[in-house]
């Protein structure tokens, strides 16, 4: 049989096609790879109380309705033990990127920097193929690391037409209230990222940190409705230990001498002619509605974030996961701001959804830490985590399978003193116990005065509250014998025992 000759265009076709055969496994194989790993939609509001959002169906879930925070909940699960490790905004945003506690990662108070130096979770997603971006709120006084993109605002940032700062570029102020905006500028990185690549996108809100200025389109909302009150708000302190009952930013002080003034941020609380009980209520339902108004701009804008993913056909390859920095007192113990190992501050809220692995409306009450949401994240992305995270994947717990070994009890300390006392502490699912040790420990930005030591112990079972200290009640001998042990083995776990900090030893000796 004769061979048949070729021209030029012929061999090269030939050529192209078969380069095109060899080539086309590659792309599939790449596409595939890229396609088992899913997407990460990060959320997270700054002093969201769990109390605040209307699935957890605390006392302002029926007039304070959060639908399209809900929904994620509907569609995936709600976590009802999720807490902070060390309730204050830079050291909590510190342990989620690094999965470490704050005497590992470096970052204890408010004053102290994230060292961009260190191994975080963006630069791990990095390794593993994402893209990676964080816009809104960073407040780690360095320059985000690990991130393709960023998009920040400087310090606490302004809540009206912010100014913000890009990755190579100078600061821009951006018209508008400051939570559309964040969310204006997360879509417009969704839809200009590169597709072919999964995405890690941290959504950082300014809200709900004080003083509360809310939305223009909001003034109105909640003005002809009453509040609920929480049942601790006119607790009567006597049962406290003196470790706490004298400290704390309350209601009836700081709260009301603030809302008096003619400069208040959200304008001024009238009270001439009320009696103190009076004052106390007025104030209470205008730190409440300001608060709540805030969060209407919040739960607004997650919806618009889900509507996003479900037009782009995003909803089955994205794992959405919504939570805030740590929670929030609402006038929980007379108290507003948080930093406290109280429920209301200690409790994250965190609601995830990933419909090709959770179930939807499920409930998980598995004791989750904010250290562990780096190895969540790395274990999506099929990574292991890092031997120097102390936290641990929650991937499974989110899909029924809680390990076996799974933590009965987490450990918390929180360091910056300032007007809330320094103390640690353990919280098992029925018990907590904490031990306010009253030093300062020469924390940057921390008073050099020392408060007052003491101890308290709780039966959550019974005392959902917390106002009922029971520490020196002869039935809870051997409970709180137990926690006490308990509590020093955490310590030695992660490597925070007091032995490091001579100045405690004494203070340890005369109170244990």
């Amino acid at each position: 049989m004769k061979a048949r000759k070729m021209n030029r265009r012929q061999f090269l076709k030939t050529v192209t096609a078969g380069a095109a055969v060899v080539a086309l496994p590659s792309r599939l194989a790449t596409a595939r790879r890229a396609s088992s790993k899913p997407n990460i939609l990060f959320i997270m509001a700054d002093d969201h109380a769990a109390n605040a959002i209307s699935c957890y169906g605390s006392r302002l879930a029926q007039v304070a309705k959060t639908p399209n925070i809900d929904r994620i909940a509907a569609e995936g699960m709600r976590l009802t033990n999720c807490f902070c490790t060390n309730s204050i905004c830079v050291p909590s945003r510190a342990t989620i990127l690094t999965g470490q506690y704050s005497h590992v990662n470096g970052v204890y108070t408010l004053a102290d920097k994230l060292d961009p130096e260190q191994q975080n979770v963006a630069r791990l997603l990095q390794s593993a193929g994402y893209q990676t971006a964080v816009i809104g709120k960073w407040h780690l006084k360095t320059d985000p690391a690990g991130f393709e993109h960023w998009n920040i605002l400087p310090g606490q940032g302004r809540y009206h037409n912010p100014v913000m700062r890009e990755k190579d570029h100078a600061k821009k102020t951006h018209e508008g209230f400051s939570t559309d905006v964040i969310t204006d500028l997360s879509l417009e990185w969704l839809k200009t990222r590169d597709k072919t690549r999964p995405f890690f996108l941290m959504t950082h809100f300014k809200n709900s940190h004080a003083p509360w200025h809310f939305a223009e389109r909001h003034a109105d909302l909640y003005r002809d409705v009453e509040i609920p009150e929480p049942p601790s708000l006119w607790e009567d302190m006597s049962h406290r230990s003196p470790g706490s009952k004298d400290y704390g930013y309350t209601i009836s002080g700081i709260q009301l001498s603030r809302m008096e003034k003619k400069n208040y941020a959200t304008g001024p609380l009238e009270t001439t002619g009320m009696d103190e009980k009076q004052k106390i209520k007025a104030t209470y339902q205008k730190y409440l509605k300001d608060y709540l108004r805030c969060i209407a701009a919040i739960d607004e804008n997650v919806g618009r974030l889900s509507d996003f993913l479900g037009t782009e056909d995003l909803e089955t390859s994205t794992v959405v996961i919504y939570t805030s920095d740590q929670g929030l007192f609402l006038g929980e113990h007379n108290y507003i701001d948080k930093r406290w190992m109280y429920e209301e501050s200690l409790r994250m809220p965190l609601l995830i959804r990933y419909p090709r692995e959770i179930k939807p409306g499920t409930i998980n009450d598995d004791i989750i830490i904010n250290a562990d949401f780096a190895p969540t994240f790395l274990d999506y992305a099929g990574r292991p985590t890092p031997s120097d995270m102390q936290g641990r994947t929650f991937r499974a717990n989110s899909r029924g399978r809680t390990p076996p070994d799974w933590r009965v009890s987490m450990y918390y300390r929180y360091w910056q003193h300032c007007s809330r006392p320094a103390h640690y502490g353990i919280r098992t699912k029925r018990n907590k116990l904490i031990f306010f040790y009253g030093l300062p420990l020469g924390a940057k930005g921390a008073e050099k005065k020392p408060t007052k030591a003491g101890w308290e112990l709780y039966d959550l079972k019974h005392d959902p509250y917390e106002l009922n200290n029971v520490y020196n009640h002869p039935a809870y001998a051997k409970v709180l014998k137990r926690l006490k042990a308990e509590l020093l083995e955490k310590k030695a776990e992660l490597g925070d025992t007091d032995d490091k900090y001579p100045q405690m030893l004494e203070i340890v000796r005369q109170h244990w």
